[in-house]
């Protein structure tokens, strides 16, 4: 990437930006200065202040060819072709191009984001008197010249007209770089005229801006990289909307179908088909774009005939590389990849965003899919599939780095799945751990794997205490099931259960709004007697859905939490164990149960649970 520093007139800017020489790229957003903001710039610029570099990008660049979009209020030239697109300044350059060019009239907002039309003067008298007083002699007003008091009833001034202004000595800036001669020759005071055009007209038509100009062979890496270094006041620039405006400008997809392709309507009908399900309701478009950036990858990856293949990737410089061929090749079998990556979720008890462990692991679960096709349904694929989500769950494995883990899982997981002669292990299963103590740290759904065991739980042919339905994708929302203490809160208060072992996943479970009510804060042997009564069960019945919640009934009824906390630590081990395919190392002893200072509380207690 190679750079120059000239320095443009500020009126040669404002030409260029007119003609369309200077255009934006279609992935910048859109003009939202305010007011004040705009009288501040031409404040800096009336008193020869540096207002800062605009930085520009060669658009004969065949590495980057993003679609041109206009400055917002200019009408170009219907022929215009842009030499430079505006990467830095676009909020300074559309001020200034709306207030000194044209009729002067800028569309900005007040301070509390109410939209105006706003016109710009410079009080002569004012202004001649010396630079200190240039922010006085700057004035906004509405856009028809009329400045109103009283509900608009009653008129403070009036510059509506060439000759109200001149009456009132009022130069509206938008004849700084136009016919400002013929404007002040129809003054009648010679003196004001001179020296306004020394102390203001003539410094401003010199006014200097640099430029930093990016040459033809920046990259669309690099254009990403100085865009968010340089835009520090603005959101961050991503990879979607890059894309957007490349795609945009794609030629072979408009020579075929006479318009261009618009990435971000393509996203909305994406989204369209995954309303029906909802734990797709946070895939975000970079996330999708991944997931077609390893397909793409993967695809050159096997199709290459030499020494060195290029790599598996999903890292931002490669998803920048996509070309619209490549995205249009697998945009459909990514959108039925992600809704059958929802199923399958679903039949693994997750059923929405609020206890989808990691949604990022969408993404090599979707391209796994893809890659797959028919045989990820197969009985025993499945069962692999399976065990290589619990893994990555249970191990916490996508909270960090996800993207060489994305490749790797990509590279390994559908040869195993399948059973293929020679297949390795995936990285994700042997990498994955847990053991007997993480229970104790598991206290809110901001960890994956308390996500997980819940999931688990649920999926352990669970039911509601209560009533007869099973907490499956249907009743769970009709439910409004939760995780909820099984020792209540005001219970273990009152019996000095430390904090720790109360707040475990260890001491809650999945059950309805209505059992949670039921239960309150009495002792698990008074509750279980008033759900039965309630529920006009028998108590064997009600022990045995407690022990689909691998809830011991026994101990519960003796109200034994220091017992029952061991056992029920026994039976999710057990249950992680099932899951995982490997063992749960038992690192607390039953003598330790009621030793609060030797776990590590790593939660950030942003989610709490239900209370109870």
């Amino acid at each position: 990437m190679g750079f120059q520093t000239p320095q443009y007139k500020l009126n040669e800017y404002l030409t260029r930006a007119r003609t369309g020489k200077i255009q934006l790229p279609d992935f910048q957003r859109g003009y939202k200065w305010e007011d004040e903001r705009i009288r501040q710039l031409l404040i800096t610029v009336l008193r020869g202040h540096p207002l800062g570099v605009v930085m520009l990008l060669n658009t004969n660049n065949d590495q980057v060819r993003f679609k041109p979009r206009p400055i917002e209020g200019v009408d170009v030239p219907a022929d215009a072709v842009a030499e430079s697109l505006l990467l830095d300044g676009q909020q300074r350059l559309t001020s200034l191009t709306q207030a000194l060019t044209g009729d002067g009239v800028v569309h900005t907002m007040d301070s509390r984001g109410k939209r105006m039309d706003r016109r710009y003067f410079i009080d002569m008298h004012v202004a001649v008197q010396g630079e200190d007083r240039i922010d006085e002699a700057i004035l906004s007003l509405p856009a028809d010249g009329i400045e109103r008091t009283n509900f608009g009833k009653d008129v403070v001034r009036d510059v509506s007209t060439p000759e109200k202004q001149q009456a009132a000595g009022m130069f509206p800036v938008n004849l700084l770089f136009g016919d400002a001669m013929s404007w002040l020759f129809e003054l009648n005071n010679i003196e004001l005229m001179k020296e306004f055009n020394e102390t203001i007209l003539r410094p401003v038509l010199a006014y200097d801006i640099p430029a930093i100009e990016l040459d033809k062979d920046t990259s669309k890496g690099a254009v990403a990289t100085v865009f968010e270094k340089v835009n520090v006041g603005g959101l961050p620039l991503n990879v979607f909307e890059l894309l957007t405006a490349t795609f945009a400008g794609d030629p072979d997809y408009y020579a075929a179908h006479g318009t261009d392709f618009r990435l971000n309507d393509d996203w909305k009908a994406t989204q369209a088909r995954f309303e029906s399900y909802p734990v797709l309701a946070g895939l975000e478009n970079t996330d999708f774009l991944q997931a077609v950036t390893l397909l793409t990858t993967r695809k050159r990856n096997h199709e290459y005939t030499g020494s060195r293949p290029p790599a598996i990737s999903a890292k931002r410089e490669d998803v920048l590389k996509l070309t619209l061929a490549d995205y249009l090749e697998w945009v459909e079998p990514l959108r039925e990849a992600f809704t059958w990556a929802s199923d399958f979720l679903a039949d693994r008890h997750i059923f929405d965003t609020r206890f989808l462990p990691y949604p990022k692991q969408l993404v090599p679960l979707a391209a796994i899919r893809a890659v797959m096709g028919g045989d990820a349904d197969l009985i025993g694929p499945r069962a692999r599939l399976v065990r290589w989500l619990w893994c990555g769950i249970l191990g916490e494995l996508y909270g960090g780095a996800i993207e060489t883990r994305f490749v790797r899982d990509l590279e390994q997981v559908p040869a195993w799945a399948r059973g293929d002669d020679g297949a390795a292990t995936p990285n994700t299963v042997n990498d994955a751990t847990f053991v007997e103590s993480r229970l104790h740290s598991l206290r809110t759904r901001n960890a994956a794997a308390y996500k997980g065991i819940y999931a688990l739980l649920l999926g352990n042919e669970a039911r509601d205490w209560m009533e007869d339905k099973a907490l499956d994708k249907v009743q769970y929302v009709n439910l409004a099931v939760d995780i909820h203490h099984i020792f209540p809160k005001k219970w273990c208060a009152e019996h000095d259960i430390d904090d720790e072992r109360r707040e475990s996943i260890v001491n809650k479970t999945a059950i309805s709004a209505v059992t949670n009510r039921t239960i309150g804060g009495a002792a698990p042997s008074s509750y279980l007697s008033l759900i039965a009564k309630k529920a006009q069960i028998d108590p064997a019945l009600l022990d045995g859905l407690l022990e689909a919640h691998l809830v011991p009934a026994e101990l519960l009824r003796e109200d034994d939490f220091d017992t029952y906390f061991v056992e029920r630590r026994r039976r999710l081990c057990d249950l992680v164990e099932a899951a995982m395919g490997k063992n749960v190392p038992r690192d607390v002893g039953s003598d330790d149960a009621e030793d609060s200072t030797q776990f590590e509380i790593t939660e950030i207690e942003e989610l709490p649970d239900e209370a109870d």
